[in-house]
């Protein structure tokens, strides 16, 4: 803990090199002439006579405006810390330096914060994401885990005030998710979310046994960029089977009783995308089409991935394998087995709490680019 005030001041130097660092690299002039631009498209009279536009614009609008409204006002409390520090010192008093120095503390913390944005430069990170999560080894346990991620992620999105919305569901037969398909739709979505794919492990005793022995289950993540209207995906018909089939849950008014849900099979893969969230088949269709064609973008960049990697003489596995474990017995644990970050709240984490570790993965990721590029 910062007590001194000579400890402070360093502090706030540096946080506040850090934020000017940060300023740099998000050019915020850049984006100030980019508000005004689309303030000046948002107040045209015929703005909504192209709705998908208008959403683009309104969208774009209110994240550039978010992003300078967030750095403003933390180069304002910056200011603010530092001339409660110099009144503290000053007048020798205890209360004002204790208040300084917890402004600093949380200060710390969202510099750190809005640092990780920064580090998120790859060519897809700043779109929105497509998660699917799937149940792996360990039977009707893994179909629960598969649930308990499903909620974990959509009350991180929450949290955030991110909107999402679930595509398909599969359950499974006693409890729990075979698979789920969601999107979540906020700039930079997928950039940050990425770090998140990979296997997940999960420890507890079973719910589901009997007997209340220890039970070891796994679930996938996958995360890829949501597929806009630049990218060159053609599926050509001959390439791609469609079934309708009757939306399934757990039961309820909400079912549906028509053949409404969509099933799409790209062949030459063997990629299957099904969509069932909403009444129309058509919706469905071009709803699961844009999944489909977000997969198909991430076979593409895998397979660029891959040669790059073989030109370079990258012969190191897949760094998502693995990727973190969730243990609730014999203690309490989650642990990234990739940059070691970990706590002892697992209830915390599978209730959306999983910022620390979203942050210790970009950053881990960024420096083993770097190291690759070196």
């Amino acid at each position: 803990m910062l007590v001194t005030t000579a400890d402070l001041a360093d502090k706030l130097k540096e946080l506040d090199a850090t934020l000017r660092n940060i300023e740099t690299v998000l050019d915020l002039d850049k984006m100030r002439r980019e508000k005004a631009d689309l303030e000046e498209q948002a107040g045209a009279p015929d703005l909504w006579d192209d709705q998908a536009k208008a959403q683009q614009v309104t969208s774009r609008l209110s994240y550039v405006g978010g992003e300078i409204n967030k750095v403003e006002r933390l180069r304002a409390r910056l200011d603010d810390a530092a001339v409660l520090l110099e009144l503290a010192e000053a007048e020798d008093d205890a209360a004002s330096l204790a208040e300084a120095g917890n402004e600093v503390v949380a200060l710390t913390k969202s510099v750190e914060e809005l640092e990780v944005r920064t580090l998120l430069s790859g060519e897809y990170d700043p779109r929105e994401a497509l998660v699917t999560i799937r149940s792996g080894a360990g039977g009707v346990d893994a179909a629960d885990f598969a649930e308990m991620l499903l909620r974990m992620y959509l009350r991180w999105a929450e949290r955030h005030g991110y909107s999402t919305d679930v595509y398909d569901t599969s359950y499974a037969e006693e409890a729990g998710l075979k698979s789920a398909t969601f999107a979540i739709k906020s700039p930079y979505a997928y950039g940050t979310l990425s770090v998140e794919a990979g296997t997940h492990r999960l420890v507890r005793i079973s719910p589901f046994d009997n007997q209340g022995r220890r039970q070891t289950s796994f679930a996938a993540v996958e995360v890829v960029p949501v597929v806009e209207q630049t990218d060159e995906i053609d599926i050509p018909d001959d390439d791609l089977r469609v079934d309708v089939y009757r939306s399934s849950g757990p039961g309820g008014q909400g079912v549906n009783t028509t053949d409404s849900a969509v099933r799409l099979t790209h062949i030459p893969t063997g990629i299957v995308v099904s969509c069932q969230n909403e009444r129309s088949q058509l919706q469905n269709k071009a709803t699961a089409m844009s999944v489909l064609k977000a997969k198909l973008l991430a076979v593409k960049r895998a397979e660029e991935q891959a040669k790059m990697d073989q030109l370079r003489g990258d012969v190191a596995g897949s760094w998502g394998d693995q990727m973190r474990s969730y243990v609730l017995h014999p203690y309490q644990m989650v642990k990234d087995l990739r940059t070691e970050y970990e706590t002892g709240n697992p209830t915390a984490v599978f209730d959306g709490d999983i910022d620390g570790f979203i942050e210790a993965g970009i950053r881990w990721r960024k420096q083993n680019q770097l190291a690759a590029a070196a």
